[in-house]
């Protein structure tokens, strides 16, 4: 009768075995390194900055509820309604100009606040004091907080007068820090802080004017729990349904803040995920290599009697090992990073960030380090099962056996499988995780058929003349060649590397050549209705030869789409921000410029009818609407229907006047509304006849607010550079664990190369030679690995640009070829570093141990 095996052999086999130390596991432990303290790190901070908006909620949103109107203030019935209930603080913003006395203006945001701001947190000045002692008015001068930047931009100081529209402001101190500022999201101008007094008298507050107003409530301590607030809300929108109002709890104070948090946080973690996945690459060369080199003890063990499930459990028990070490190399990584951006960044970056440890992201990310740990060695273990003793003591250079036994293959799929659905389980955008996914499996499809590709043509050749071209061929499909390895390797880091130089030379044409070129001048805001025909004749004087386009301009929310409430609704990722807060709206008798009808058609322009409202196609796709479907937005708190009469194409980057949503001339007949309205030159215009024309413009229209196209898009430019910048430091990650791969094959199989130099130089192959056949070699590899590379990554970079930022994608020569030649230098580079070596050995040694 066989004795059972004692308890624990596979570990105490597999710890005997690892007593040699980790050589030759080095990248497989960095590659999952890297990856996993991509996810944790990732993970942990951007659950660090949720944490710490959570926690700063209520300073962040200024109150425990807030309620958004644009365009209109809270009526009595509605102020009595929050006053009611708590402690009330009402807020108005709102982009204006102001002027100094020698004519000079600068853009800002307003904000005009009342007796009770800030009801949570406090106002931070320079020099320090009260702000509403810095607001208060004496005589006919109003008192004003300024940022900073405001004051360089204007070469002011503390004590300067401007003018705010028909008041007279003294600017009383600057300011360092105001508690809700996240909550306004991305200015165009610095902050200016008034008091409510100072915007009644500066008259810019017209009918249809874009001012939002924001209704702050403390709530008493015994009804601010969350399950008060809900009840609250709802109370809110049954007793006002058409108020229109956006309501947020401190839960949520800048859900666009998060939401772009959870956007970018999944993309960082996707490229974790790649990482990973180069470094599964790594990982299946360095369990094959370790394999190759312990085939005596393998033999050994199989000849005692070692069945090929217990070689199996051995060595999988020492890769689970390995996997855990690089594992815990990368948690540690992950949990010191939020600690190390507080430390390094806390004090520049506006946000408040709550760094600790968070054990569900460490969790996942050790999922994803173990997991693709297995993914990438069941296949090569499984190999090691089914080799006979035989082979392995005769085996002299490495073989494929072929694929291995079915429940290897099955248990390969199955946590390929689980893998995959984590990552798109928990992805916000399951579309983009679907894609990637999809992306990822098709790009090692393709590069394993080109590595056999490669090889089918490199032994089919014929036979060249010269040496070093024959020995360059045969290295290319010999058995144990590192064709599969190279190709895979160098492939996914360059098709990286491709797509990100690709991705940012596209944004950085958009906002530095291309759309300046094609844009207005400028973007005048609040012309009011009254004005429109004196507005015009000044522009045509004070810009003879340019082009004005004018259209009237009110803000609505998107309330229901066919029935059905906004709150319910499961739009597209892509169209899901026409449902947050308000759009711009307009009306027109014709279709406007820059939009193209693609399905209905347009109303008469003597359209006199039940509204009809025309919408952009995505958004309206989007939506789940269709010509003849009805959206209900609300307008100045009334809730207008109207019928999908056309959907239209637009070409926003032309950024003309366009809008999602256009409605028939009739629709908001008798409404308070202002006008918005673009200038273009014709000759390209200059910045002393804008400058000029902007200290006229306020002048004459201190109510009418200008925006530079050209200060607008370097805003959004300077955004865009840093969300590159961080592209590119995360990708660079992916790019070092393809290096650290394509390394560790190279050093692999650096025994068959001495053993190959050994015999051919024997057989007086000259150093020379030997060196030109494998630079042949590489170069053959690299080159062929760097098409497609380039290839992928252009479509890749495509789709990006194209299909999730909707901006025209070019394809740029130079830098995609640039980044193939470096890609190509590295493969020669490290091919031939390791070749110096080889060609250096003795025969006399290696001889001997034939």
């Amino acid at each position: 009768m066989p004795l059972a095996p004692p308890p624990f052999l596979s570990l105490r086999l597999a710890l005997r075995e690892m007593r040699a130390g980790l050589r030759g596991f080095l990248v497989f432990i960095a590659c999952i390194a890297l990856g996993v303290m991509a996810i944790a790190g990732v993970g942990s901070l951007a659950r660090s900055l949720s944490e710490g908006l959570a926690h700063e909620g209520r300073s962040i949103l200024g109150g425990d509820l807030a309620f958004s109107l644009i365009q209109r203030e809270a009526t009595a019935h509605e102020r009595a309604f929050m006053r009611s209930r708590g402690a009330l603080s009402a807020v108005a913003t709102m982009r204006a100009m102001v002027r100094t006395s020698d004519a000079r203006s600068a853009l800002v945001e307003l904000k005009a606040v009342d007796d009770a701001y800030p009801l949570y947190g406090q106002v931070s000045l320079q020099p320090a004091g009260d702000l509403h002692r810095a607001l208060a008015a004496g005589g006919n001068v109003f008192g004003a907080v300024a940022d900073p930047a405001l004051l360089e931009r204007l070469n002011l100081a503390v004590g300067a007068h401007v003018a705010l529209g028909a008041a007279t402001l003294e600017i009383r101190a600057s300011l360092r820090d105001e508690p809700d500022r996240l909550a306004g999201g991305i200015g165009f101008g610095p902050r200016l802080i008034v008091s409510d007094a100072a915007l009644r008298a500066s008259g810019l507050v017209q009918p249809g004017s874009l001012v939002r107003w924001l209704y702050r409530l403390r709530l008493p301590a015994n009804a601010a729990d969350d399950g008060a607030i809900e009840s609250l809300t709802k109370e809110a929108n049954a007793k006002f349904p058409q108020a229109g109002w956006d309501i947020r709890s401190r839960k949520n104070a800048s859900p666009q803040l998060e939401r772009n948090i959870e956007r970018f946080s999944q993309f960082l973690t996707l490229v974790g995920l790649t990482a990973l996945l180069v470094g599964g690459v790594g990982v299946a060369n360095a369990v094959k290599s370790y394999l190759e080199r312990r085939r005596e003890s393998i033999a050994t063990m199989k000849a005692l009697g070692a069945t090929g499930g217990r070689i199996f459990a051995i060595y999988l028990t020492q890769v689970l090992m390995l996997a855990g070490i690089g594992t815990a190399i990368g948690l540690a990584a992950g949990i010191a990073l939020p600690f190390l951006v507080t430390a390094l960044f806390g004090a520049v970056i506006p946000l408040p960030i709550a760094p600790t440890i968070h054990p569900a992201e460490l969790a996942l990310a050790a999922v994803y380090g173990i997991a693709t740990s297995l993914a990438f060695a069941l296949w090569p273990l499984g190999r090691a099962h089914d080799v006979p003793v035989s082979a392995l003591y005769r085996e002299v250079v490495a073989t494929d056996i072929g694929a291995p036994r079915l429940r290897y293959v099955g248990a390969t799929a199955v946590v390929i499988l689980a893998l995959s659905g984590i990552a798109v389980l928990l992805a916000y955008d399951q579309r983009i995780a679907l894609i990637f996914i999809g992306s990822a499996a098709l790009t090692f499809v393709a590069l394993r058929a080109i590595a056999a590709l490669l090889m089918a043509l490199a032994r089919r050749l014929p036979r060249p003349r010269s040496t070093a071209l024959r020995l360059a061929v045969t290295n290319i499909h010999r058995p144990g060649a590192l064709t599969p390895t190279v190709v895979l390797s160098l492939g996914l880091g360059l098709t990286l590397l491709v797509t990100v130089t690709l991705v940012d030379g596209n944004l950085r044409r958009q906002f530095e050549a291309a759309l300046p070129e094609r844009a207005p001048a400028f973007y005048f805001l609040d012309i009011p209705q009254a004005d429109t025909g004196r507005f015009d004749a000044f522009i045509a004087n004070a810009a003879p030869g340019a082009q004005l386009e004018r259209v009237p301009m009110l803000r609505g929310r998107i309330v229901s789409v066919k029935g059905v409430p906004a709150e319910k609704l499961s739009p597209s990722a892509q169209t899901a921000w026409a449902l947050h807060g308000d759009r711009g709206i307009t009306t027109a008798a014709q279709v406007p410029d820059g939009s193209r009808i693609v399905a209905g058609a347009w109303w008469p322009a003597d359209y006199d009818g039940p509204p009809k409202v025309s919408m952009e196609k995505r958004i309206a796709e989007g939506l789940g609407l269709a010509v003849g479907d009805t959206i209900v937005v609300n307008v100045l708190g009334r809730n207008i229907a109207a019928e999908v009469a056309n959907l239209r194409t637009v070409d926003w980057q032309s950024l003309g006047i366009n809008f999602v949503l256009v409605y028939s001339p009739n629709a908001f007949r008798g409404a308070p509304q202002t006008s918005i309205a673009t200038l273009t030159y014709r000759d390209g215009g200059d910045a002393a006849r804008e400058t000029e024309l902007v200290r006229s413009l306020a002048t004459a229209f201190p109510s009418v607010t200008a925006i530079r196209v050209k200060e607008a898009l370097d805003t959004f430019g300077a955004l865009v550079a840093n969300l590159v910048m961080a592209v590119r430091g995360a990708s660079l990650i992916c790019i070092l664990a393809a290096i650290l791969v394509l390394g560790g094959a190279l050093a692999a199989s650096h025994r068959h190369r001495v053993y190959d130099a050994v015999i051919l130089k024997t057989l007086g192959a000259t150093r020379g030679r030997l060196l030109a056949a494998y630079a042949l070699e590489y170069l053959a590899l690299g080159g062929a690995t760097a098409v497609f590379g380039v290839v992928a990554g252009s479509l890749a970079a495509w789709f990006v640009v194209a299909e999730v930022m909707n901006l025209p994608f070019v394809w740029l020569p130079l830098p995609a070829l640039a980044a193939a030649l470096s890609a190509l230098a590295i493969t020669v580079g490290f091919g031939l570093a390791g070749t110096f070596s080889a060609l250096r050995q003795k025969p006399a040694a290696i001889l001997r141990n034939l």
